[in-house]
């Protein structure tokens, strides 16, 4: 009992096989593949905006006198 307070958030293979047969159960064998595509773009989409942001921090902020002299030109 103490086992399952301690990791309640692991995910063993009677688990995963379970949500594998629903999955097949309520979607059918031919979504799988469009619903594994959307996810991966997705997937792709947030790490793409995870990047951007970081980029954005770790740049140094530029003065706003290097800004302006860029729109005069």
């Amino acid at each position: 009992m103490t086992d399952m307070l301690a990791y309640p958030l692991i995910i063993g293979t009677p688990e995963i096989i379970a949500i594998v047969a629903v999955v097949l159960l309520l979607f059918g064998g031919k979504k799988i593949p469009e619903l594994m595509k959307g996810l991966g773009k997705g997937v792709k989409s947030f790490k793409e905006g995870m990047n951007e942001v970081e980029k954005e921090i770790n740049e140094p902020e530029k003065p706003k006198s290097e800004e302006y002299n860029k729109e005069e030109k």
